[in-house]
């Protein structure tokens, strides 16, 4: 068995391998996980002490050496640089390797791109998430402007241009990406002309995206297939608990992902069965806390949850490191449960639609619904009136029957 105590780790990377070792117990990895951790140290000391580097060397450009020459070496584990996240996130942390702000932008593309990401955040405010999906989406709206030589040049750009970027890349996104690509792009052109890159502003150049409100239906599932993925959590394993409380919050209450995925123990009042959601706007409201659902989520909190979980989060990853789940996370365990039961691939606002679409059938007005679903508008919520066909048949004009004489 591999066991931190048993791997000698020899180089640049010596003095710190007992304090990672103590750091991977602390994050809930046994020590057979620690020790396979620390064979990795043990051969990223090496490999630096052979290129005459140290830790302050560790740079992205560095890690992509090292792992080339893993992956050339022929070891079948750790072969990318995301096996290295947690060593430099502790060595980082020790101020032993170079932060993640030291990293240099390489080349005009991505320095223009930090110099928009710094607007963002500081000229407009806007969270890290909504920055990051920012930066990526207008990337290759700046590579395709790049030169033959490198360089990038913006001085010549045309509205001619920037219109046709769009319509090309709109043929092959849906609608949602489309209309995301459009509003990441009128903020970057916005950025040029404000920056001094564009003499004059070329925002107007940007189509609009057709997408009319309530034009389409929600797709809900149906009972039988809500109830498949429920039972399809095997409630005897640590994960099959969190994942069917996970599934009932969805389900139930029509949470969002993010919003389970920011549920934190404070937020539950035990004794007033509520639970207080972080919403949209960080908006937090109060709702009610059916049993069934409660049952679940104190199964995964008692059963379930690692005592090494990090933070406040109800819901952490059930393998270490135990840090908290994220929507992303929260819409893989609905996506893993459709699988199960051979449904299409499927998000976690399906549950939200579904259990709108279930209340509807039940009878509730759609101001109840509303509440709910915490909807801010009347009219957000009237896009599920066009489900309740037992409301709409007898609306609808009988079909006309007989030929023509």
């Amino acid at each position: 068995m591999v066991s931190p105590a048993r791997v000698g780790v020899s180089g640049p990377l010596e003095p710190f391998a007992d304090g990672f070792a103590v750091e991977l117990l602390g994050l809930g990895y046994t020590p057979r996980g620690a020790g396979f951790q620390l064979q990795l140290v043990a051969h990223l000391s090496r490999w630096l002490a052979a290129e005459g580097l140290d830790a302050a060397d560790l740079r992205p450009a560095v890690v992509e050496r090292f792992v080339a020459a893993r992956r050339g070496a022929g070891y079948a584990y750790h072969r990318s640089p995301r096996a290295l996240v947690l060593l430099l996130g502790y060595l980082r942390s020790l101020g032993v390797a170079p932060p993640l702000a030291a990293v240099v932008a390489s080349g005009p593309v991505e320095e223009l791109l930090v110099r928009y990401r710094r607007w963002l955040e500081v000229e407009r405010g806007l969270v890290p998430g909504t920055v990051a999906g920012y930066v990526e989406i207008v990337r290759p709206f700046l590579a395709a402007q790049a030169r033959v030589d490198g360089g990038l040049d913006l001085g010549s750009l045309t509205a001619a241009d920037v219109s046709g970027f769009v319509l090309c890349e709109c043929r092959r996104r849906s609608r949602g990406t489309a209309t995301r690509l459009v509003t990441a792009l009128r903020s970057l052109l916005g950025f040029l002309h404000v920056d001094g890159v564009l003499e004059r502003s070329l925002t107007g150049a940007v189509p609009s995206i057709a997408n009319w409100r309530l034009a389409g239906l929600p797709r809900a599932l149906e009972p039988r297939e809500v109830r498949g993925l429920l039972e399809s959590c095997d409630r005897r394993t640590r994960g099959g608990r969190r994942d069917f409380a996970i599934l009932m919050l969805l389900a139930r209450l029509g949470l969002r992902a993010c919003e389970v995925a920011r549920l934190g123990l404070e937020d539950i009042d035990w004794r007033a069965g509520e639970i207080v959601v972080a919403g949209k706007g960080d908006r937090r409201e109060r709702l009610p806390l059916p049993a069934d659902v409660g049952e679940a989520v104190a199964g995964w909190l008692r059963r379930g949850r690692p005592v090494t979980a990090q933070g406040r989060s109800v819901f952490v990853r059930v393998r270490a490191p135990h840090r908290a789940l994220t929507a992303r996370g929260v819409g893989a365990v609905v996506s893993a449960a459709g699988l199960r039961v051979g449904l299409a691939p499927l998000g976690a606002h399906r549950l939200r639609h579904s259990a709108a679409t279930e209340m509807l059938r039940a009878g509730a007005p759609l101001e109840e619904i509303g509440q709910v679903l915490r909807h801010r508008r009347l009219e957000t919520t009237a896009i599920y009136a066009k489900v309740d066909r037992d409301s709409l048949r007898p609306l609808a004009r009988a079909w006309p029957t007989g030929g023509a004489a």
